[in-house]
């Protein structure tokens, strides 16, 4: 039952104040931009994301007070803008890449610019559509029981920056220190990307046993954010897959085996012939690194069997609340009808249910008409379209009520994209749809409610905010259909950018797209792909798949949120271990400070503002560096400033490993004093 509540707005419903104005959605589209590419590359490599509302809030601050002269509801919609990069972006990077990844590369041509953007745009506009109706249930009513904990704290950023304060010198510093390292690191070699210890395979003890990590800022940061526990739930995945499972495998089973398996999964062309993932050797019958030909043939299946069944577990968990989230949708619907606009306050006003009711029909229609969906016939995409809006409403519900009591960070977006592939298939098979032909229509009902959901999570937050703060939704909401458009134009390039291998990935053997390789593993797209090959074309292979599901059911027995795990044990440790060094400097910094748990000081924090920087700096470091790259005029000048051949043939390939190490090292350290400093607010 709905818990309603007489919160006094920090900017008065009378209050007449500058609010949806050019520069404020201009700088919140600029934002957009910014952190959506930043969530691209991240999310492509690492799996993970981080909330751009209150870093946007920090900066939009500083820059307002400075050269802008916003107000407080200007610098909201700033924030509220520039947030729908970061959530579009983490749908479409989650899904989309699955497209690649289909049957007998039925879904590649799909993988293009213009599909890109025309699903990141229907579904963010769904997403947002889909909450109008319900910011009075679950954001006004239920203001008490639903705190929207990220909501929360950027509401007390912007009312922090209105009293006055200087929050974002921090966050500033951070992106510059993560800046200059990524040039140090990416463009002349100073630093080395990937330090790695890997074991023979010819030891009895321990072998191809591999210890390596990709010792970037980002990864440092997003793992102070996330903090040690959860850090540490993700490293034990890698430590299972890469110290245990790879080298039990590669001791037990036959080279020849394993290269039989990747010639099945397409990873090697057959077995007389040389190359592949590993380094074949067909006349010596071994590979050049055991532990990834291991990891490439069977622990990514398994892992994602672990991540699946860690998302649907998360899912079943929350039939309660999906059941009172519904049930509380349909009663804000009913109640928003008999509303009088004309006695509404502005603090109240939303956009009318006519614009939901007409754009959730639109959409369809879209759907139905627009040649880069999938599909054979307009009826095919008709239903595709049906489906799409009725699983949306159902998952935005579902969306919005978890992260307004866990947080956008917790939110199982995978669990409920999961759940809506699964279902989609299944019917797709109960109407006579099966085979490889439906694959790539099955992935974009996922794809596009995992957008939805994705957006809708952030939208929750940003229209708690506004509550607190005082603002006028309508405004926000039509703010986040600019923010969507304009961050999806982005999204999809940058995509395209980052799939387009380098010349560097071209020598290592990728040549055709950089995305599902070792650069950037996309792993949750590869697990809709899977899934989807699995329930339409009855080709999956569940020994190995089952081995994660049950590895997930064991964790959760354990006590375990198995879901993190899961993502660790799918990605290369290298990701994964500087993502725990993150987690344990936060540790540390929280228990040399004595702190106690409180989320909205945490946010606040120099550490976590300075590690924000870090997340900005390092990732936007990584889109304009490949950018350049994917240019033969840019990526030559690249070339002449490496300095990496004169480094190891100076110190020796170990000397430079221990050279990048010692730069690591120092840049945890500053994050480890900026953590322990307190603001001078």
């Amino acid at each position: 039952m709905s818990e309603k509540t007489s919160l006094k707005p920090f900017v008065p419903d009378e209050a007449r104040m500058a609010e949806f104005t050019l520069k404020s959605v201009l700088t919140g589209a600029a934002f957009g931009i910014i952190f959506g590419a930043a969530t691209v590359y991240l999310a492509l490599k690492a799996g993970l994301t981080v909330s751009a509302s209150i870093p946007i809030a920090v900066i939009a601050i500083t820059l307002g007070r400075k050269f802008l002269k916003t107000t407080i509801l200007e610098n909201n919609i700033i924030q509220t803008t520039g947030s729908a990069g970061e959530s579009i972006a983490a749908g479409v990077v989650f899904t989309l890449p699955g497209f690649l990844f289909l049957s007998d590369g039925s879904g590649e041509h799909f993988f293009n610019y213009m599909t890109i953007l025309t699903l990141a745009i229907i579904g963010g506009i769904l997403g947002t559509l889909m909450m109008i109706p319900l910011r009075k249930s679950l954001i006004v009513n239920e203001h008490k029981t639903l705190p929207y904990p990220e909501g929360t704290a950027c509401a007390d950023v912007l009312k922090a920056g209105e009293k006055g304060g200087n929050f974002a010198k921090t966050a500033f510093w951070g992106l510059g220190f993560a800046f200059v390292y990524a040039v140090l690191q990416k463009i002349i070699h100073v630093i080395a990307e990937t330090p790695t210890f890997v074991t023979k395979q010819t030891n009895k003890f321990f072998p191809s046993a591999k210890v390596s990590g990709e010792i970037t800022p980002e990864y440092l940061g997003v793992g102070y954010i996330i903090g040690p526990r959860i850090a540490g739930v993700l490293v034990a995945g890698g430590v299972l897959a890469w110290l245990v499972l790879i080298p039990l495998l590669s001791s037990v089973v036959a080279p020849e085996l394993i290269a039989a398996q990747l010639v099945k999964l397409g990873y090697l062309a057959d077995l007389g012939t040389a190359g592949g993932k590993g380094g074949w050797d067909p006349v010596a019958k071994t590979f050049e690194d055991f532990s990834s030909a291991v990891y490439y043939a069977y622990i990514r299946q398994i892992g994602a069997g672990a991540v699946a069944a860690g998302g649907f577990i998360t899912l079943v968990k929350t039939i309660p609340t999906i059941i009172a989230s519904f049930k509380g949708s349909l009663g804000s619907i009913k109640g928003g009808a008999k509303t009088d606009p004309s006695s509404v306050k502005r603090t109240e006003r939303d956009l009318s249910m006519k614009v939901v009711a007409l754009g959730s029909l639109g959409l369809v229609v879209l759907i139905a008409l627009l040649p880069q969906i999938p599909g054979q016939t307009v009826l095919q995409k008709l239903l595709i379209g049906i489906l799409v809006v009725i699983f949306g409403a159902f998952f935005v519900t579902v969306s919005s009520r978890i992260v307004g009591l866990i947080g956008s960070s917790n939110n199982p977006i995978s669990g409920m994209t999961i759940a809506t592939l699964m279902g989609t298939c299944l019917i797709f098979i109960a109407v006579g749809w099966s085979g490889k032909a439906y694959e790539p229509m099955a992935l974009v009902v996922g794809g596009l409610i995992c957008i939805a959901a994705a957006n809708a999570g952030a939208t929750s937050q940003d229209l708690k905010t506004g509550y607190i703060v005082g603002a006028t939704p309508k405004y926000q909401q039509l703010a986040l259909f600019v923010g969507v458009i304009v961050s999806s134009i982005v999204i999809g390039l940058t995509v395209n950018f980052l799939d387009k291998p380098t010349a560097d990935m071209v020598a290592k053997g990728v040549t055709q797209h950089a995305i599902g390789s070792e650069f950037y593993p996309a792993p949750q797209g590869t697990l809709m792909a899977t899934l989807a090959r699995g329930i339409l074309s009855f080709n999956l292979d569940w020994q190995f798949v089952l081995v994660g599901v049950f590895i997930a059911i064991v964790l959760e027995l354990c006590g375990v949120k198995s879901l993190s795990f899961a993502v660790g044990a799918y990605l290369p440790l290298s990701t994964t271990l500087p993502i725990f060094i993150g987690g344990l400097i936060r540790g540390a910094v929280d228990k040399k400070a004595g702190k106690a748990a409180n989320p909205e000081e945490e946010e606040l924090g120099r550490g976590n503002l300075f590690a924000t920087g870090l997340v900005a700096g390092g990732a936007v470091a990584g889109v304009i560096i490949a950018i350049l790259s994917g240019f033969d005029g840019p990526a030559a000048a690249l070339k002449t400033v490496n300095a990496e051949h004169g480094l190891t043939t100076a110190l020796g390939e170990g000397g430079y490993y221990i050279l990048g190490t010692l730069a690591f090292a120092t840049m945890a350290f500053v994050l480890y004093r900026v953590g322990l400093s307190k603001n001078k607010e």
